[in-house]
């Protein structure tokens, strides 16, 4: 059915079609999300709800965004990329959140936890300015309502009058269980009937801000689904609404229903070429390191397990803070905790580090106070695309003062790393890929804003090269090269901030090559321009072009944006033909 389904088709289903077209939506979405990775668990929770929608309302005039995005699976397969879908995620392929770019059916772009009521409230807006006639829809799960946005949201619906409708998806989780005090605000308005007036009484928040509340409701139930939407869309007509369900995820699956978080994503890697994961690295290295330094904090936005922190967390839980996705306050909380004499610890991954950009600067750096920045997925993420690529926080974070910033080379360095951090008393973040699929074979001291030089060559090509991924293709490529009788010097920068002036200016090599995991602009090849400027060098930089990098695997990505072995070679064999 899926496969030519159209609006007007599923709308003149009857119930038991329509819970056999969830059913093979399901099943279709196991199937690709085993093959080619992707989010699982979040989107067998969303099968019914999503088909109810687009039963309910009038897609595309009607308008619905999903906060995050990541649970839009249903939602592209009834919107004519059914044929597409097994390239979700892939090269050239489907994304695998909400993409205006892709298809009329998505109003908005979402990728990262808590847009979602701006956004709504925003297209509201527009409409009533332009005086069209349509309905505006949020889907939001309770992981996200954690997230202050939400709030400053809330805080406008009544200064924008305007109606929205906001379902607020309740299933526990966000990637990891939902914690906070919102949680169990949420908790206690799930309670059977048997506690209404307590329910109603709690509900009355909401109404604060402008909204009916409504629930809670069965969000799998795909009869009480479409009566209640149909039902609510009245409403809308005169009233904004929050529709309050419960959704179980990894719904249908017995091995997703069993353990949601490990299933919440599904990554396809060949484990044989990765020799371990740098949050494995950073998880043991820390507890190791707390087990003597009592001021050691590990702080998370909703990501506990993924960064690596599990036993960390289950040996010192009074030392283990997990604030749910909220990752301006967990700056904020690390900056206050490092003034009263600990040692925080902010793991968090390249992308959603971005929302922390103001108090990164003003809190922590301001301040000048001894955090550590551990970002996790630095570089090209691969298959969620745009929102998710770390490949901004080198520039970011070097034009912020008292910011030491480092690169390790390989998982080894990276435990000298967080050694070296434990005693260095000011802000400093270490940034690295998701996988280790390397080991070098130089390993020494760290010594901070100092350069290590891994191979030295005939005096005419030093590339300077930061990061695993960029030093791997930096070493291809001088393998290669040895093959026409070149031999190039390659060093590791390590500290991306301070450079190691005095490595550079000592540098009797004409050609200064710089190969890094990141943009041009603000990243180790600019801050090497400037430091190069008027000295008489000639300046070749590898690096991602000022453009948003969609989806597709660390290795193809690099080669299509000219990070490569193979980009490296031909400029210096082409200096060398001149």
């Amino acid at each position: 059915m899926l496969e030519h389904i159209t609006e007007a088709q599923l709308k003149r289903m009857t119930l038991k079609e329509l819970i056999a077209l969830c059913e093979e939506a399901r099943e279709v979405i196991t199937r690709t999300v085993l093959k080619t990775g992707g989010h699982l668990s979040s989107n067998l929770g969303m099968v019914e709800l999503t088909v109810a929608l687009h039963y309910v309302f009038d897609f595309p005039k009607d308008k619905l965004v999903f906060d995050v995005g990541h649970q839009c699976y249903t939602h592209k397969l009834l919107t004519g990329r059914f044929n597409e879908f097994d390239t979700i995620r892939q090269k050239n392929g489907i994304s695998g959140f909400p993409k205006r770019e892709e298809s009329e059916y998505d109003c908005y772009n979402t990728g990262h936890a808590g847009t979602s009521v701006s956004a709504v409230l925003g297209i509201a807006k527009a409409r009533d300015i332009k005086g069209e006639n349509f309905n505006a829809i949020a889907v939001i799960g309770d992981g996200s309502f954690n997230n202050g946005l939400i709030y400053e949201a809330f805080n406008s619906l009544r200064l924008l009058n305007t109606n929205v409708l906001l379902i607020l998806n309740d299933n526990g989780m966000s990637i990891a269980p939902t914690v906070g005090s919102m949680h169990e605000y949420l908790e206690i308005l799930s309670e059977d009937m048997a506690q209404k007036s307590k329910k109603d009484r709690h509900a009355k928040i909401f109404e604060r801000f402008g909204f009916a509340y409504d629930g809670v409701y069965d969000g799998n139930d795909l009869e009480a689904m479409i009566n209640k939407l149909t039902e609510v869309k009245e409403r809308l007509k005169n009233e904004s609404v929050i529709l309050h369900i419960l959704t179980k995820k990894g719904k249908g699956y017995a091995f997703c229903e069993d353990d949601p978080e490990a299933t919440h994503g599904i990554s396809i890697a060949n484990a044989s070429q990765i020799k371990a994961e740098y949050s494995e690295v950073l998880g043991k290295t820390l507890t190791r390191l707390a087990e003597k330094d009592e001021r050691i904090v590990a702080v998370t936005a909703a990501m506990t397990s993924s960064l690596g922190l599990g036993e960390f967390f289950e040996k010192y839980p009074e030392r283990s803070v997990d604030v749910g996705i909220c990752e301006e306050h967990a700056t904020i909380l690390c900056a206050s905790m490092a003034t009263e004499g600990l040692k925080p610890y902010y793991a968090v991954y390249s992308t959603f580090l971005q929302r922390s950009f103001d108090e990164i600067i003003i809190d922590i750096c301001g301040q000048n106070l001894p955090v550590t920045l551990c970002i996790d997925r630095a570089g090209i993420s691969g298959a969620d695309g745009e929102t998710h690529q770390g490949v901004f926080d080198l520039s970011f974070l070097s034009l912020i003062p008292n910011l030491t910033i480092a690169v390790p080379k390989d998982v080894n360095e990276f435990e000298r790393m967080l050694e070296f951090s434990s005693s260095f008393n000011a802000p400093l973040a270490i940034r690295y890929p998701r996988e280790g699929k390397r080991v070098f074979k130089e390993q020494s001291e760290i010594v901070l804003g100092k350069w290590e030089k891994l191979l030295s060559g005939d005096g005419k090509y030093a590339v300077i090269a930061c990061g695993e991924r960029a030093l791997t293709q930096v070493f291809a490529s001088a393998e290669e090269l040895r093959a026409h009788g070149i031999n190039i010097t390659v060093i590791n920068a390590r500290f991306v901030k301070p450079i190691d002036g005095q490595m550079l200016d000592g540098l009797r090599e004409q050609h200064i090559i710089t190969v890094e995991d990141n943009m041009l602009l603000g990243g180790l090849g600019s801050l090497i321009n400037c430091h190069m400027t008027g000295k008489g060098k000639t300046l070749k930089n590898f690096a991602y072009k000022d453009a948003f990098i969609p989806q597709g695997s660390p290795a193809e990505l690099m080669e299509e944006l000219g990070v490569s072995k193979k980009e490296i070679t031909q400029y210096i064999l082409k200096n060398e033909n001149r």
